[in-house]
């Protein structure tokens, strides 16, 4: 009998131990809310209305994807611009925090931040896959995040879309005689290069293009593909579409979460938007490519006019591109460093494109 009691006492004090230590772990472990962080409801505003193929249907893609793979812990919703700041002030509103997010593309920051526009779109730059390759496997991803940390702002890649048409014109372009003197609506830093050949550029949004050009404020316009362009109705004024977009063989764009706010994410949230923006980056590539066929039927069928330029004329162009070049990298040290990568980068990987790829 004494030594049955002395059993249970035994086994007592050792189930009072294991029971203090099941505690003590439990209590080392997060709980749900802390290992997925605290509900987020955010605001984005987008330079894109949500209607317009890819460049604006993509965030708002990216807006029902998040709350789907969040299990609805993160909902952040898309607002057209103009609802909650001018599309072109969606930078400023984000660094401040006056909003929480942004959806755009990079290349319409170059006023402020002028080695931006290289994570957008290069003239005579990279393919998709290869401007996706430099991001993540190259530096630019880094490059990206430090530049856009200085403003207060967390950047993430989440988007892409395939080559550029390079202009709408009333009358056929025949030499670069043609184009000196043109006012013309153009993106990021092939305004540049049209500017080095004599072209007045504009920058503006996408929802105040048509007008401009119907009512001769601009005489011509570049905006986005084929699939976009098409929506746009810009055939309606002038018949003369020309290729290829050598401004913007590809064109990312952009998540931009006021550093603050995500700073307040937990891990796991960081993941889930970041992840969510990698699937956007794949759908932007297939549905890009898939759908730009049948816009180019419609927009013959409607009696629009599809050129090529001459060798010639982009010859020209990329001239002038390259003494953009020198001049933005001689006035911006960020510019000059994500220039270098990125020239490097592609470079190197020349030989493997050149083994491997068909021509």
């Amino acid at each position: 009998m004494l030594i049955s009691r002395n059993f249970i006492v035994i086994v007592s004090i050792l189930s009072l131990i294991l029971t203090s230590c099941s505690n003590n772990e439990s209590s080392s472990k997060p709980s749900g809310e802390d290992n997925n962080g605290k509900k987020v409801r955010w605001k984005m505003a987008s330079t894109f209305a949500g209607n317009l193929t890819q460049l604006g249907s993509s965030g708002v893609r990216f807006s029902e994807q998040i709350e789907v793979i969040s299990g609805g812990n993160i909902k952040v919703k898309f607002f057209d611009p103009g609802a909650l700041v001018p599309a072109l002030e969606i930078f400023d509103a984000v660094s401040s925090g006056s909003i929480d997010a942004g959806w755009s593309t990079p290349g319409y920051w170059a006023g402020k931040v002028p080695a931006l526009p290289l994570f957008a779109a290069v003239p005579f730059g990279p393919s998709a896959q290869e401007y996706i390759s430099w991001i993540y496997y190259g530096g630019g991803k880094e490059l990206f995040e430090e530049i856009y940390a200085k403003h207060n702002i967390k950047g993430i890649i989440c988007g892409v879309v395939p080559p550029e048409a390079s202009g709408w014109f009333r009358k056929e372009i025949k030499s670069v005689e043609d184009l000196k003197g043109m006012k013309m609506r153009f993106f990021g830093l092939g305004a540049k290069v049209m500017e080095k050949i004599g072209v007045s550029t504009q920058l503006i949004a996408g929802g105040d293009i048509f007008p401009a050009l119907e009512l001769g404020t601009i005489d011509a316009t570049e905006f986005s593909m084929p699939a976009v362009d098409l929506d746009l109705g810009f055939y309606q004024v002038a018949k003369h579409y020309y290729f290829p977009g050598w401004h913007q063989q590809s064109t990312l764009f952009e998540l931009m979460v006021n550093m603050d706010k995500w700073n307040k994410l937990s891990d796991t949230q960081k993941a889930q938007i970041e992840s969510a923006c990698g699937d956007n980056i794949r759908n932007g590539i297939a549905e890009g490519e898939a759908i730009q066929v049948e816009a180019l039927k419609t927009l013959e069928s409607k009696g629009v006019k599809i050129h090529q330029w001459s060798q010639e004329i982009l010859a020209t162009l990329e001239q002038a591109w390259l003494e953009v070049v020198e001049e933005e990298s001689a006035r911006d040290e960020d510019f000059k460093r994500s220039w270098e990568s990125l020239s490097t980068f592609r470079k190197n990987i020349e030989t493997w494109k050149t083994l491997g790829y068909l021509k």
